[in-house]
């Protein structure tokens, strides 16, 4: 049974619990932490999140939560980000103006393209299940030594968000998704830090295997 000590960082904006039981789910000693100390004494750090860029940055300033994130990414240590947590991991977002962020991995966040006519079917922000792809530049290998390791063909997962991640090394995105008129980084890694804009905790066996592979890195 897997028990490595995860903190789940609470700045104010997330889906704490349903991470915090998904995690539980596969064996982790999962706890939801404002305390810089017990985040920076875990193994494992999920920073969670849902809503507005700009109020998850505020959220974690006010809280003094910013710098132990870094020390944390710094250290070597698995770190993950959940939709607006992944987000938050870029340098900048355009999402009501221009915002800084952790800048762990190099990036921008952009809205999702709207509609141009009322013929189109689909809608922002997307809500609902959507398919993990490849990269163009990606062989069937890729994800072995990833989050998304043994995962297979096009898994389908849950997603809910507005606003994507553009990546300035587009070797660090490890899985797509197509939506409207993006296609767009769904699934990022660059060496400890891994993003996902979907939601594993509400993405059944396949986000729980999502979660299992990080908790195995």
């Amino acid at each position: 049974m897997l028990s490595p000590k995860v903190a789940i960082v609470d700045y104010g904006v997330g889906n704490l619990f349903n991470v915090q039981r998904a995690l539980e789910s596969i064996g982790a000693n999962a706890a939801i932490s404002s305390d810089s100390a017990e985040i920076l004494g875990a193994e494992r750090l999920v920073v969670p999140g849902v809503g507005a860029f700009a109020e998850g940055m505020k959220g974690l300033q006010e809280r003094g939560l910013a710098g132990p994130i870094r020390e944390f990414a710094a250290s070597g240590r698995p770190i993950l980000g959940i939709c607006l947590g992944a987000q938050l991991m870029l340098t900048h977002s355009e999402e009501h103006g221009t915002h800084a962020g952790l800048d762990l991995v190099k990036g921008l966040v952009v809205a999702l393209r709207q509609p141009v006519s009322g013929g189109e079917q689909y809608k922002i922000p997307q809500i609902g299940w959507n398919s993990l792809r490849l990269p163009d530049y990606a062989s069937g290998s890729l994800w072995d030594n990833t989050i998304l390791r043994g995962l297979t063909g096009e898994p389908s997962v849950y997603f809910l968000h507005t606003y994507i991640t553009t990546l300035h090394d587009p070797r660090a995105s490890i899985a797509v998704t197509e939506y409207g008129h993006d296609r767009f980084c769904s699934v990022f890694q660059s060496k400890n830090i891994s993003g996902i804009q979907p939601h594993p905790e509400r993405s059944g066996q396949v986000g729980l295997q999502i979660l299992k592979n990080f908790l195995e890195q």
